[in-house]
Formats: C-alpha cells, sequence, structure tokens
C-alpha cells in the first residue's frame, strides 16, 4: 500500500484527462452554436427588420413586430398571393402521396415478412438496393414514364412518384418481422380468423408506433422535395412551397440584380417565406415526438 504514488491513490492524475475532454466537448458545441443555432436564430429574426437594418445593425437583433406584418404582408401580395396556393400545393400533394404511401408500405412489409412466396428474397433484395440509391437517379426515368402516360404537369405526376417509398416498406418489414408475436397470430388462426382479419384486427392495431414513424418520414420528406416537382410542373400556380421558394429568390434583387424593384420581394421576406414553408413540419415533429420516440423503438427487441 505505501509503494503507491499518493497522486494515484487520490486520483490527481485524472484531473488533466477530465479538463481536455470537458475542453473538447466545449469547443464541439461552440462549432455547433456557430454553424448550426446562430443561422436559424438570424433566420428568425430577419423578417423583424429591413433589408437595410439586415445589412448593417447586429445580425442578432430584433427589428420590430411591426416589420414582420409588413413582410407578412408583401409575402402573400407577391403574384396576387400565390405564396397561399404554394402552401396548399404542398399539403395537397404530401397528404395524398402519403395515403398511398400508408397503403403500400404497411401492406408490402407485411406481405415481405409474414408470408412465404416465390420471389420474395429477390422483391426485398431490389427494395433494399432502391432504398439506397440516391433519388435524383430515378427521376429521369420517372420523368419519360409520367410523359409516356401523359401526366406531366398534373397532380398524379407529383402525389405517384412521392408515394413510391421503399424505406418504408423496410421500416414495416422490420417490425414486423421482429416485434410482432406469431403465438397471437397462430391463435387467432386457430379462433377462426382469415388473413385479412390477422392483418386489420391484430397486425395493424399493434403496428401503430411505426405507421406514425413512415407517416412522419413520408411526409417531411415529400414536402422539402424538391426537384421532381420542379421538373414535372411547368404552371406557377401549380408549384409545392419549395418549387415557389426558388422562384421567390429569383424575385428578390440581392440575389437577382435583374428583378424587378417593385416586387416588394427583399431579404426580410424570402426569410419569413422560409420560415412559413418549415413551420408544419415543425409543428408536426411537435405534436408526434412521443410517436417517432415508440416508432424508433419498435423492433428493438426480439418476441
Amino acid at each position: 500500500m505505501t509503494d503507491i504514488p499518493l497522486a494515484a491513490r487520490t486520483g490527481r492524475r485524472a484531473r488533466p484527462s477530465k479538463f481536455l475532454s470537458f475542453a473538447v466537448i466545449g469547443a464541439l458545441l461552440a462549432v455547433l452554436l456557430v454553424f448550426f443555432v446562430l443561422p436559424v436564430v438570424w433566420l428568425l429574426l430577419a423578417p423583424s427588420k429591413t433589408a437595410g437594418q439586415i445589412t448593417h445593425d447586429n445580425p442578432l437583433s430584433f427589428g420590430s413586430f411591426g416589420r414582420i406584418g409588413t413582410a407578412w404582408q408583401h409575402l402573400f401580395d407577391f403574384q396576387d398571393g400565390v405564396m397561399a396556393h404554394w402552401l396548399l400545393n404542398s399539403a395537397i400533394y404530401s397528404g395524398g402521396s402519403l395515403i398511398l404511401t400508408l397503403a403500400v408500405s404497411i401492406t408490402a412489409g407485411y406481405a415481405l415478412a409474414l408470408t412465404k412466396f416465390r420471389g420474395r428474397k429477390t422483391l426485398l433484395t431490389v427494395t433494399l438496393v432502391t432504398m439506397i440509391m440516391p433519388q435524383a437517379t430515378l427521376v429521369l426515368p420517372v420523368f419519360l414514364e409520367l410523359n409516356r402516360f401523359h401526366l406531366i404537369g398534373t397532380v398524379w405526376s407529383v402525389i405517384l412518384p412521392f408515394s413510391f417509398y421503399p424505406f418504408g416498406v423496410y421500416l414495416v418489414y422490420i417490425y414486423f418481422g421482429s416485434s410482432l408475436p406469431r403465438d397471437l397470430l397462430s391463435a387467432a388462426r386457430m379462433d377462426g380468423c382469415n388473413e385479412w382479419q390477422l392483418f386489420t384486427r391484430i397486425a395493424l392495431p399493434l403496428a401503430k408506433p411505426v405507421v406514425g414513424l413512415v407517416a412522419f418520414f413520408s411526409f417531411v420528406g415529400n414536402w422539402n422535395n424538391f426537384f421532381l416537382p420542379y421538373l414535372v410542373l411547368p404552371d406557377s400556380d401549380q408549384f409545392p412551397v419549395q418549387v415557389g421558394l426558388n422562384q421567390l429568390l429569383t424575385s428578390t434583387p440581392s440575389f437577382n440584380p435583374v428583378a424587378g424593384a417593385g416586387l416588394n420581394i427583399t431579404i426580410p421576406e424570402l426569410s419569413l417565406a422560409i420560415v412559413v414553408a418549415i413551420l408544419p413540419v415543425l409543428v408536426l415533429f411537435l405534436f408526434s415526438q412521443r410517436t417517432l420516440v415508440s416508432g424508433m423503438l419498435a423492433g428493438a427487441t426480439k418476441e
């Protein structure tokens, strides 16, 4: 006992390493603050100021609530209120495709997990390969297919591709394959339930967490999708809000010198448009946190 140094017995040598750990964590948090938090704070404060105040005043200062009202009026007066049409279009595209996504993903995931048929492994492999492919690689063949069926410029040119969601199929497959009690299904079969009753009365009610998870990720992905609607929708009145933001950007003199000065679209209006565009997703996230957490834990244990 006497041969052990006093510093080793008291643990003083651990203090420098602990201080170094706190320093690394503090530096990492500072980097995250600079690159992620401060831009969000600036975005929320920008609509409260004029374009001149944004340029010359403190970037994180607050202007006035009256200026927010002015920016709101300018934004929704742009092209006779087209911003409201863009928001409505995004809700229609995302909501319509969500219904089809859930109908396809849940049934397909259930079939892949609990039924045996020829080509099942091949279909699952194709689903996985398609899931990891970048979406941009499929835009050209999807565009040609939509053009072949004369769907370009219609609401179906957005809803049908949005409904194709292999990631949702794989999530449901994992859940049903690992968390659905087989004994419960066997008991229901003994009681006379057919396969459709097993799915609708037993499997589907138990799958509410993963259904909520698929619905959230599908809706958010469709709401934020830009590339496909930009290609297949030629009319400004058909744009979702993400494509509309691009048109607002080209109408802002700060980013496009040839834009008309009388459009009243400046940096505050553009910042407010971004906040309005992300607000539905933020509200959806705040009201669905419990479902998201339970859905992420679904399938973590095997029955």
